[in-house]
């Protein structure tokens, strides 16, 4: 019998628990569910932060994009200040050379050989190489054949060289003038 006493009054301590805590509301906190208001500030503000950050980075893409646009302006435009300052010191031998008053054909000779000199490290120094093919295949892209002579060479080979190419950085500038052997008959 005191089990049975012991049961009931375990039940009904289980029940008046069951009661207060029916009774006593759950406190929620009002803080942590912000308003729609709020939430809306909130949304804009990230929104105008976006949106600074994007006109910053659009208007740092214009301005490096303007500054490149004149950075390759200013290298068109000066691309060919140092050739040209090296070629100054072959005009001005040349200048040189026509002001000797009394000048023989060896002493012309001799300057003309010191100013090709002088041409030719300049162009070395600027990459630009000659194209003289004698005796080379004729090849279209840094060839222009003239015409065409009977030789004892192969047919398509460069016979003689009637003015020379140049090409800078293994770009043509001029293609050499050639006279090509023919097919032998």
């Amino acid at each position: 019998m005191e089990q049975n006493e012991n049961t009931q009054q375990i039940e009904q301590l289980e029940q008046q628990g069951a009661e207060a805590s029916a009774v006593t509301p759950e406190v929620q906190p009002t803080e942590s569910i912000p308003s729609l208001e709020d939430m809306l500030k909130e949304a804009e503000r990230k929104a105008q932060e976006h949106y600074d950050a994007w006109m910053y980075a659009k208007a740092e893409g214009e301005n490096i994009r303007r500054r490149a646009a004149e950075d390759v302006s200013k290298a068109h435009k000066f691309a060919v200040e140092r050739f040209s300052n090296e070629m100054l010191a072959v005009k001005d031998s040349l200048e040189a050379g026509l002001a000797v008053k009394e000048a023989t054909v060896e002493s012309f000779k001799s300057g003309m050989e010191l100013t090709l000199k002088q041409l030719s490290t300049v162009f070395e120094k600027f990459n630009i190489k000659e194209i003289n093919p004698v005796g080379e295949k004729f090849d279209a892209h840094q060839h222009q054949a003239i015409g065409m002579a009977d030789s004892d060479q192969p047919a398509n080979t460069v016979v003689s060289v009637m003015q020379k190419g140049y090409a800078l950085n293994e770009r043509v500038l001029r293609p050499a003038m050639v006279m090509v052997a023919k097919a032998k008959e």
